[in-house]
């Protein structure tokens, strides 16, 4: 099996696979709407927003976005990351000291140790900057506890910054009546909208070019095809090139055309929730 992988790099003269669906800081392609989300992540750390919500479609590109930004983070920073919320998911002060587990997630000592925590790295000139992936999933509770970290200041300062990442429907909860203390707070935002048709085949040629290959390699009718059946979707773009991909090498095609995406989806290769 790892044979016939590597042939297919082969093939095509790729160096690496073009079209992982791991997220990996290379390949990001910067379209509009990811350089503005960019910004706003930015905006938020140098106007040290409390809160800032980044939304986007599963496999929009959030997670390498983040990525990027965190590799950029200085050392003045300290970084604190949540990435494995589950629906519901209570207690947050325990994410956030794991040495608590066995306090009761209630007891004012919890709060009290995570408020001595930011205040000691607010002493040493270092801020905490706290990224929750997944944060749609988050409890009314896990919310407003988050909200409280956020009201604690040395003097006029705020000691933390919260980086709350989720799908579209993060921003309604956070727009609900019984959550109005937690929006004001909410100082920057931005939703990362899917693909256009030309910015998928501009997405492609990329990801092409920094895996060693032909930018090429997919015609413009191919491209056209896969931006309909993914919406646009990063992450369905990615998984229905690299079946592309495969198609084309069996059949020892040096380009993939549109018979190629189509042949993948006639054979019902291809899963697309959006269908």
């Amino acid at each position: 099996m790892a044979g016939t992988f590597n042939s297919y790099l082969d093939f095509f003269g790729f160096g690496q696979r073009p079209f992982s669906l791991t997220p990996d800081p290379e390949f990001i392609y910067w379209t509009a709407a990811h350089r503005g989300a960019y910004a706003m992540l930015e905006y938020g750390l140098s106007t040290h927003a409390p809160i800032t919500l980044l939304t986007g479609e599963i496999g929009a590109g959030k997670t390498t976005l983040l990525q990027y930004f965190v590799e950029a983070l200085g050392d003045d920073v300290t970084l604190a990351m949540v990435t494995n919320t589950r629906p519901g998911t209570r207690d947050i002060l325990q994410w956030l000291l794991p040495e608590l587990a066995d306090e009761d997630p209630a007891d004012e000592r919890v709060f009290k140790k995570v408020m001595e925590f930011f205040i000691h790295e607010y002493n040493e000139g270092r801020r905490v900057v706290l990224i929750i992936d997944e944060a749609q999933n988050l409890s009314h509770q896990a919310l407003e506890e988050l909200r409280m970290l956020t009201n604690i200041n040395v003097g006029k300062d705020d000691v933390l910054q919260l980086y709350l990442v989720g799908q579209p429907e993060l921003r309604d909860m956070v727009r609900r009546p019984d959550l109005i203390q937690f929006a004001q707070r909410v100082a920057a935002n931005y939703h990362i909208p899917v693909m256009d048709p030309p910015t998928v085949g501009h997405y492609i040629a990329h990801r092409v070019k920094v895996a060693g290959g032909q930018p090429n390699v997919f015609s413009k009718q191919a491209a056209e095809l896969i931006h309909e059946h993914t919406a646009g979707v990063p992450r369905l773009v990615n998984q229905l090139c690299d079946l592309s991909l495969t198609y084309a090498y069996a059949h020892e095609n040096r380009m993939v055309k549109r018979q190629i995406v189509q042949s993948v989806i006639d054979d019902g290769i291809f899963f697309s929730p959006l269908k």
